[in-house]
């Protein structure tokens, strides 16, 4: 099914009247609207701010509304993203001070009401929400942190899959000095190496009961040839396990038993992946005490995405974001 933007429907109606389109939509804009009555229209460029929206769970995001350039969103998790009141804060930029400094606008007294913030592991959103939310509990989303290790993963994948397309570039270079035709050889399955690691992707991402024959087939044999690769899997499959605990504290000791099993493995993407989770367990840790994630806010900023696609992009940042403070604050 087609959605019209407002462009579709201007024209449209414009059409209709006999009216011309652009002049019908600067009318709607200008004066009709009420854009140009808008009470938060003077600091629109740095900031539009809810305060009355605040609950005691919210969640903070970035988003990129045009040209690249980001824009921190703060919502609340106690109303569904369709209705009016979801949205708390909207700021120009990703800086800690700015945030803070525009979050630091509400009162004390309203902000002390907020128990818990879900956010990504972005250090910048964490020092803003420490200094403005000081009595809420910070917790991280377990999308990010189990992206993270899924993507270590991939990278070493990723590795080995360049290490076979450069030693098969060796071999077609050797091949052709000696006036020969170089043929890949072929596995079982059909796979060149390099056709292996790529088909394998996927595969990587599920978990093993759910694979179809040709998976299985496919992961015995990646496996067979790349043991670390397998060990790396396995690690990724115990990670994602964690979550399924009901305690923080068997989540922390089961964290301290993966984190050593990854020493002994020596999987350097793994290691890597491993400070950064040190960084920020204890507000990864968090989840279990309410398993709060940040859907909502995903929700939030596909919703977002979409308007914004509608539009066809944004050409008018200001009246865009008056557009959606009047679908959402």
């Amino acid at each position: 099914m087609l959605v019209n933007t407002r462009e579709d429907t201007m024209s449209n109606i414009a059409s209709y009247f006999g009216v011309d389109a652009q002049k019908l939509q600067k009318h709607y804009k200008h004066k009709v609207s009420g854009y140009k009555e808008w009470d938060q229209l003077s600091h629109a460029e740095e900031y539009l701010l809810y305060p009355e929206n605040i609950t005691e769970s919210l969640s903070i995001d970035e988003v990129s509304l045009s040209k690249g350039e980001l824009y921190t969103f703060v919502t609340n998790k106690n109303i569904n993203v369709k209705n009016k009141g979801s949205l708390v804060a909207i700021i120009n930029g990703t800086d800690t001070k700015t945030i803070q400094s525009v979050l630091e606008k509400i009162p004390i007294e309203i902000r002390n009401k907020v128990k818990e913030v879900s956010m990504d592991m972005a250090r910048n959103m964490g020092l803003a929400i420490k200094n403005t939310f000081s009595q809420c509990s910070m917790v991280i989303d377990r999308f990010h942190v189990v992206r993270l290790v899924l993507d270590a993963m991939q990278h070493l994948r990723i590795s080995l899959r360049w290490d076979a397309i450069d030693k098969e570039n060796e071999a077609i270079k050797l091949a052709k000095k000696e006036g020969k035709r170089y043929e890949a050889p072929e596995y079982s399955n059909g796979d060149t190496l390099k056709e292996l690691l790529a088909r394998s992707r996927y595969l990587l991402y599920k978990l093993e009961a759910d694979w179809t024959l040709s998976q299985r087939k496919r992961a015995d044999i990646l496996f067979q040839k790349y043991p670390q690769l397998h060990t790396a899997y396995k690690l990724t499959i115990e990670f994602r396990a964690i979550y399924k605990l009901s305690s923080k504290e068997d989540a922390r000791i089961t964290f301290n038993k993966w984190k050593q099993k990854v020493v002994e493995s020596e999987i350097k993407e793994f290691n890597t992946v491993v400070n950064s989770l040190e960084y920020h367990l204890s507000n990864i840790l968090n989840f279990f005490d309410n398993r709060t994630t940040n859907a909502n806010a995903e929700s939030f900023n596909s919703k977002i995405k979409n308007f914004r696609a509608n539009l066809r992009g944004v050409t008018d940042v200001n009246f865009f974001l008056f557009r959606l403070q009047k679908l959402f604050a």
